[in-house]
């Protein structure tokens, strides 16, 4: 197997695109990728989404953003694994590279919700979830991670407030990226006074329905220099799965999948989780920020919160998350946040973060969650020089 780097990424801004199309959104990222890639023809396209189908009545999207882009011909696919299609399609665009099948392949996440932000689009959601056994009750899947904050508050004895560093932290991030949706920072205040969504999930512990493409370019890492002098190469991309259903699992407050492929990413790189310069954790809800922390090793059991009050998270601190406002400040358009996490972890390694560069950032993990933690998938990137 090859070693596999990204030499192209590109990004739109997320926000509601009432007026761009679900395949110009995907059209655009791809260009500036390729443009920054210096690549005019890549060998496969794989594409990320989750509501293409149910929302924008279109499916076979490999098939028509290669059209659309001018590469007709071109083998193209697309990748579902819920609100984790977009890492799963990246890590599909490693396998393709790695086993010798294709040198260059291009991933895009893209995903337009606002075509529809009524019922259509929380059905959709509610997809994620088990739908003879969850959905089939009402739930939606705001609700199911309600019941799982719910439960974490309990076990732990925390209290809503506990969790206000995390989306605080968020949105000061936010503020300073240019593609992000929401660009003020808030309070503490701001995050307890705001309204409730699913007790005791409010409006700012949840992220927001939107609109946004991202795309990545990779290639063989000895073939990178020829492109780019500023490639990021992919140390490891594992994926692990859990039940589909919460209520199956042995214990509902603990993320299986994520440990597993933590570990097996650690494995994979040589790294540990001491190592890691930043996380770009799939922050869809406040409850999820803690638990991929501590289901990755940065803190044991419970103890999430507590990383996010003595401030470990932020930019200067031990293990700095959403360095670019994460789902919650830059927007969770589903099936394209896994690429989005992968060009930010990119664009912190290349030193072009802007005011939001971490100093000296050397190794960076991202990983994207599918439904409440069924799928799990996680990449470490590391700077080439």
């Amino acid at each position: 197997m090859r070693d596999v780097s990204i030499i192209g990424i590109g990004q739109t801004q997320v926000g509601e695109h009432w007026e761009t199309s679900l395949r110009h959104l995907a059209y655009y990222a791809l260009r500036d990728a390729m443009m920054d890639a210096g690549v005019e023809r890549v060998d496969a396209l794989v594409v990320g989404n989750m509501l293409s189908g149910e929302v924008s009545a279109q499916a076979h999207l490999g098939a028509l953003i290669a059209d659309f882009a001018g590469m007709r011909g071109v083998e193209a696919v697309k990748i579902e694994a819920a609100c984790a299609s977009g890492a799963a399609a990246v890590r599909q665009g490693i396998l393709g590279v790695a086993s010798g099948m294709q040198d260059i392949v291009a991933v895009i996440g893209v995903e337009k919700m606002t075509d529809d932000v009524g019922s259509k689009v929380t059905a959709g959601l509610a997809s994620a979830a088990d739908a003879d056994y969850e959905a089939v009750h009402g739930i939606s899947f705001v609700g199911l991670n309600a019941l799982v904050m719910r439960r974490y508050m309990y076990e732990y004895e925390l209290k809503h407030e506990d969790f206000a560093p995390f989306s605080v932290n968020a949105h000061a991030n936010g503020a300073r990226n240019p593609n992000a949706m929401f660009r003020r920072p808030i309070t503490e205040k701001t995050f307890l006074n705001a309204g409730m969504v699913a007790d005791p999930i409010s409006l700012f512990d949840a992220s927001p329905m939107c609109d946004g493409a991202a795309a990545v370019i990779l290639c063989p890492t000895e073939l990178a220099k020829q492109f780019s002098d500023k490639s990021v190469r992919i140390a490891a991309s594992t994926i692990a799965t859990d039940t589909l259903a919460i209520h199956d699992r042995k214990n509902p407050i603990w993320l299986q999948a994520a440990e597993d492929s933590a570990r097996q990413a650690y494995k994979l790189s040589g790294y540990t989780p001491a190592d890691i310069d930043f996380f770009e954790l799939h922050d869809a809800f406040t409850i999820m920020s803690a638990l991929s922390l501590e289901a990755c090793g940065f803190a044991e059991p419970g103890q999430g919160t507590r990383l996010a009050k003595d401030g470990d998270i932020t930019l200067s601190g031990k293990i700095p998350i959403c360095t670019m406002g994460g789902l919650k400040s830059r927007g969770h358009p589903v099936g394209a946040t896994g690429v989005y996490q992968i060009v930010e972890t990119a664009l912190q390694l290349r030193g072009e973060a802007g005011e939001n560069q971490l100093p000296n950032a050397r190794v960076g993990m991202a990983q994207n969650i599918g439904g409440s933690g069924a799928t799990i998938v996680t990449h470490i990137l590391t700077r080439e020089n």
